[in-house]
């Protein structure tokens, strides 16, 4: 059996480089949020790769969670909390797994970044181990996947016009903007260029696919970006991460799945950088996600290589944001001092499904 963790998102002193002015936080928070002139005690959550996560607990018995974007440069569309809180607002009661948040600050002279401040929602998140009560539970993995898949299905069902979304994005072009937006930030991020990339960019562009319905896009779904009951690995109680939804093409979304997914007989390097807990673990397989969501949501799921390869992209830039980061000195968080090993290990996949037979 493989290992299994303490907790799935441990809470942390607040680590050196990440820390702000908390009195400051606590004087403009007062009067704005329920019990926020009480004492104020602020973690740091640990888990995570780019925006950062406090948990804000005041004296009273008050817990918040506050967001913002992560130290350092990065490109304007990202980490984008003004478009989290946005989005979140609009699905509020609409949709039951959207956090519901408190307050949005645009004034960046408070924290130094645009923040939200959200409901702190009561649940476990499943990181790289399996969490402790789950993993004497053989259904779990099962129970998980199909909740993880059939959420994201009732999202795409939902009808952003009637929302007051329609604005959220521009859907002609959705795929042409992915690929090459995401182009441009890797020749930012690059330290170096790299053939096997390159090859993977001339594939993308060479195979857009033609325009589908479009839907709301998450843009960052995962299985480390939701919540489940504590009790219940069936029950899915709230999806995180908003900053980057969107309006586009929805099998974007499980694209993007696929890649942060993990299956046994996947290649070494793909293991290494698995997103989820890896090993025995009965989880779904990629195909079965892909039947499940076509059962779920009706769409047609042909061209998922394409979709895919453009999450494995997508990915591997984002790692290398991530990574360069880390070598201009802008965070000290050592979880990332190897991560262009990781950018490698995904070239390599990405090369690997463009040669696969299936699709």
């Amino acid at each position: 059996m493989p290992p299994v963790e303490k907790t799935s998102d441990a809470l942390i002193a607040v680590r050196p480089d990440e820390r702000f002015d908390e009195a400051r936080l606590a004087a403009y928070l007062s009067g704005k949020l329920a019990g926020a002139s009480a004492l104020l005690q602020v973690r740091q959550y640990s888990g995570g790769k780019a925006n950062l996560t406090y948990r804000l607990r005041f004296a009273g018995g008050q817990d918040y969670v506050l967001r913002r974007p992560p130290l350092g440069s990065y490109p304007p569309s990202a980490h984008d909390m003004g478009r989290e809180n946005t989005v979140l607002s609009a699905l509020d009661g609409a949709f039951p797994f959207a956090p519901r948040v408190y307050h949005y600050c645009a004034d960046e002279t408070v924290l130094g970044a645009p923040f939200i401040v959200m409901e702190r929602c009561q649940g476990v998140v499943v990181r790289e181990r399996m969490p402790p009560q789950f993993a004497a539970m053989h259904a779990a993995p099962q129970q998980m996947s199909a909740a993880l898949v059939d959420a994201l299905a009732a999202f795409h069902a939902l009808e952003y016009e009637a929302l007051g979304l329609a604005r959220l994005g521009k859907p002609d072009g959705f795929i042409q903007r992915q690929v090459a937006g995401w182009s441009r930030r890797w020749e930012r991020a690059k330290l170096a260029d790299s053939p096997d990339i390159s090859a993977v960019q001339r594939w993308l562009r060479a195979r857009i696919p033609s325009a589908s319905a479009a839907s709301l896009v998450h843009n960052d779904y995962k299985l480390d970006n939701v919540m489940f009951a504590a009790d219940d690995p069936a029950r899915l109680v709230a999806i995180l991460d908003w900053d980057m939804c969107t309006l586009g093409a929805p099998l974007s979304d499980l694209g993007a799945l696929l890649t942060y997914w993990a299956q046994p007989d996947d290649p070494p390097a793909v293991k290494a950088i698995a997103f989820m807990p890896a090993g025995d673990f009965a989880f779904y397989s990629r195909r079965e996600i892909i039947e499940r969501y076509a059962a779920a949501s009706g769409r047609d799921v042909g061209n998922l290589r394409f979709y895919h390869v453009l999450g494995i992209f997508r990915l591997l830039v984002i790692l290398q944001q991530i990574y360069l980061r880390y070598t201009r000195g802008q965070t000290q968080d050592r979880r990332f001092a190897d991560m262009h090993k990781a950018v490698a290990a995904l070239a390599g996949w990405a090369q690997e499904r463009i040669a696969a037979a299936d699709d």
